[in-house]
């Protein structure tokens, strides 16, 4: 459970340091690695930096995220709330 906890807070900081980039025009973080966290348990994490920073919403690549949270929500159901 704590690995969740740690690898939702990285996903967070990880969107905040993207829209960060993005907003000063630095080298930004690979689209690729954003889905990567958020495919391995970062997405609770991710799609609260996607709401709170307003960044990658409108991406249709990052509907995906949505689809993660509904995964890991089901996993996270069946194994430790079940």
């Amino acid at each position: 459970m704590y690995y969740l906890i740690i690898i939702n807070v990285i996903s967070l900081l990880i969107c905040y340091i993207d829209k960060f980039k993005a907003i000063h025009h630095k080298y930004r973080i690979p689209e690729n690695i954003l889905i990567l966290i958020s495919l391995i348990g970062g997405c609770f994490g991710f799609i609260i930096g996607m709401n709170l920073f307003h960044h990658k919403t409108k991406k249709t690549k990052f509907k995906l995220v949505y689809l993660f949270v509904i995964i890991w929500g089901i996993i996270l159901y069946k194994y430790y709330l079940n």
